[in-house]
């Protein structure tokens, strides 16, 4: 009997990685090898659009990159190829590896960046979803619903998958870097419509005592550039969590008011297909003597009479 828990166990470990190895199969030599030739040149673009002080020569590489990448993808299960020496290119993987999502960043001038990405699914064949980063309506960016055509950019340093009602859904955490004094981080959602890439998705839920229950398609913070902030999901707290913000008078030229980190923390934890608001993530306060303070050297009472080293 326990051997065959042991085996039902072991197989169902295996299923996923077996499904996936039927949509794309390894890569035969040859064909590694011409794409691994083309990620040269990917490579030394990729760091021209990141570091490059010249806007000509940042433009001009990022013109490149995108058909040497396309290039690179048209060959047979391309999917199976790593892509690890991308410079400044962020490549991310969901856990059901069924796609992979490229994204990455021009620097234009001090106050616009431009976000370029693409979607490859896991296909032996090539199937690429081009992400075109111009939103329709910006002003409503937390409750609206994208297509690749009309992307809320952003360039991807995590992804984490979750179950809903209608299907998997992948979490995506962003940074754009929106203008020189400013900054904003974005908690996307990708899910699938017949087959298409869809961003945005109604399942952060606000349930706030006297305040009536919200939705939100997506999270948005923008925050001052002279700070850092925490937007991720927490593998120990499994839950998402994320600086909380206050608006403090803006020492930019130009700028009003920008918003900072108060110490406190913000999230949303998962609870049957959504997401629902948790107003403060740390709550535990430490009694006044919990931890106590040792004894000054130069002592209470007689401290002048006592010299640094605490000697009389």
């Amino acid at each position: 009997m326990k051997k065959l828990i042991f085996f039902i166990f072991s197989l169902s470990l295996f299923l996923p990685f077996l499904a996936n190895a039927q949509k794309a199969d390894a890569l035969d030599k040859k064909t590694f090898e011409e794409i691994k030739i083309i990620e040269d040149t990917l490579g030394a673009l990729g760091f021209l659009i990141v570091n490059d002080s010249l806007p000509e020569h940042r433009f001009g590489a990022c013109k490149k990159f995108i058909p040497n990448l396309v290039k690179a993808l048209k060959h047979k299960n391309s999917f199976n190829y790593p892509f690890e020496r991308l410079n400044g290119i962020s490549v991310l993987y969901p856990q059901d590896s069924t796609f992979r999502i490229f994204s990455w960043q021009l620097y234009v001038d001090k106050d616009t960046y431009h976000q370029y990405g693409a979607i490859q699914m896991n296909n032996a064949d090539l199937k690429l979803f081009r992400l075109l980063d111009r939103p329709t309506n910006p002003m409503g960016i937390e409750k609206n619903q994208y297509s690749a055509d009309e992307w809320l950019g952003a360039v991807y340093y995590d992804i984490h998958q979750f179950d809903t009602k209608e299907g998997t859904q992948y979490l995506l955490f962003g940074l754009d870097g929106k203008s020189f004094f400013q900054k904003r981080k974005i908690l996307d959602v990708l899910k699938f419509d017949n087959g298409k890439p869809v961003f945005g998705s109604p399942v952060f839920v606000k349930n706030i005592e006297n305040q009536p229950p919200s939705t939100q398609s997506r999270i948005v913070l923008d925050y001052s550039a002279e700070t850092a902030i925490r937007l991720h999901y927490d593998l120990h707290l499994d839950m998402i969590i994320f600086d909380h913000l206050i608006q403090q008078p803006s020492p930019f030229p130009g700028v009003d008011f920008v918003n900072l980190p108060d110490g406190s923390y913000e999230g949303y934890k998962y609870e049957d297909g959504q997401w629902v608001y948790v107003e403060k993530v740390f709550t535990h306060k430490y009694e006044e003597d919990a931890f106590p303070v040792p004894e000054p050297v130069l002592g209470k009472k007689a401290g002048k009479k006592k010299d640094i080293f605490g000697n009389k």
